[in-house]
């Protein structure tokens, strides 16, 4: 995909997203999620709504974020209340140790243990990790797409012929802002289309067949020199008799 027509079209004046500048953060934060998008060949309508997803949870900033609040606001994910044993919190401190990261809010013991299976390193002993760029665009990735948060999943509102951005937003968040986030997909999707994005994973290089081996000359036998054995002389006396 061409990022910069991606990019014009998002500074149109009329676009309905950023205005008509990015800073670097912006630009850094979509460039995160449009990797992972054609990294995984994930379909345009599905990229468009995460990206608005992305905008409305992150402030409009598309950096990850941590979830707001002093230590004592995440008492309520502790191990002792209903939330933090359904958030898979065991032990003191968990509510505040695993409290929302990412683009979108991946929140919980469980949540984070779940993500640690699925990237293949460890983010509960480092739950910071989930703020990287890359991370958290795999975690909303494989959040959205299998249904971690709510239990919805984007192939139950986005697939094929099927599009209903409003209700998509159940995946994150009941209906919350759901016509305004709506929009935000439908600016991105154009400007996905002016780019030339075809939600199509890159196709595998072709391996290079090795060249071919010359067989080995064949060997030809040399054959042993001949040796002719020299002529046994009789002792002179011998001629005498």
């Amino acid at each position: 995909m061409d990022k910069t027509e991606f990019y014009a079209s998002l500074r149109a004046r009329n676009s309905g997203v950023f205005g008509t500048s990015l800073s670097q953060g912006q630009v850094s934060g979509c460039d995160a999620i449009l990797d992972e998008a054609q990294k995984r060949g994930t379909p345009l309508r599905q990229v468009a709504y995460m990206l608005a997803t992305s905008l409305h949870e992150t402030a409009a900033t598309m950096q990850p974020i941590t979830e707001y609040g002093k230590v004592s606001y995440f008492a309520k994910y502790e191990p002792t209340t209903k939330i933090g044993r359904e958030l898979g919190n065991t032990v003191t401190g968990d509510g505040y140790r695993f409290r929302g990261r990412g683009y979108v809010q991946l929140t919980g013991r469980r949540n984070y243990r779940k993500a640690s299976e699925e990237l293949g390193f460890d983010i509960v002993a480092s739950p910071q990790r989930a703020l990287e760029l890359g991370v958290a665009a795999s975690i909303m990735f494989l959040g959205m797409t299998e249904g971690w948060f709510t239990g919805r999943k984007l192939d139950d509102y986005i697939k094929g012929d099927k599009c209903d951005y409003v209700n998509a937003r159940r995946i994150i968040n009941g209906t919350d802002k759901a016509q305004k986030i709506a929009g935000y997909a439908e600016a991105f999707a154009k400007a996905l289309r002016a780019a030339g994005y075809v939600g199509q994973a890159p196709a595998k290089p072709i391996p290079i067949p090795p060249a071919p081996v010359s067989p080995p000359s064949p060997v030809v036998p040399v054959p042993a020199p001949v040796v002719v054995p020299e002529p046994v002389k009789k002792p002179w006396w011998k001629g005498w008799i």
